[in-house]
């Protein structure tokens, strides 16, 4: 067993405040798919407010939706997004949220009993925009083991 859990930031650009008429299928699937990955097999963690809601949290800007969440590994984290219920509502991004030109997602190890920060997660989105994936920001495409994270899981966004 690992030493740590894998972190997981994306954001989303709506193309509509979330009450308009063209959200409505968004906004009517989300508590489900948030119960969802709850319930999914190596879920840790989720950043929502007291009201269990994470669309009211706007760090990086009021049409920006964020989702940062932690998980066992990345296998579990594959499973819910692309073999999951989630798999139906990722088809149909392209009608609620813009085609970002940047990056959107970043993974990065974290110990075990960490919760990262949204300062934390926009710090290794904005590693990955500059630099690429490497082991302290990647991506689904290009992954590095945990094991990679040992000198550098503990960064935050202090460091």
């Amino acid at each position: 067993m690992s030493d740590y859990h894998l972190a997981q930031l994306n954001i989303a650009s709506m193309k509509q405040p979330l009450e308009a008429p063209g959200m409505a299928d968004f906004v009517a699937n989300l508590q489900r798919i948030n119960e969802l990955a709850d319930a999914a097999p190596g879920f840790v963690w989720r950043l929502q407010d007291e009201a269990g809601d994470a669309t009211a949290i706007r760090p990086f800007g009021d049409e920006m939706l964020v989702n940062l969440s932690v998980w066992r590994d990345f296998d579990a984290l594959r499973a819910y997004v692309y073999r999951s219920a989630h798999a139906e509502m990722l088809k149909r991004r392209n009608e609620w949220f813009d085609r970002m030109g940047a990056a959107h997602m970043v993974l990065w190890w974290v110990p075990q009993g960490h919760l990262p920060s949204v300062g934390e997660a926009a710090e290794r989105l904005e590693l990955l925009r500059a630099a690429g994936p490497t082991a302290r920001a990647f991506n689904f495409r290009q992954t590095f083991p945990a094991a990679d994270a040992h000198p550098l899981a503990a960064m935050t966004a202090d460091s």
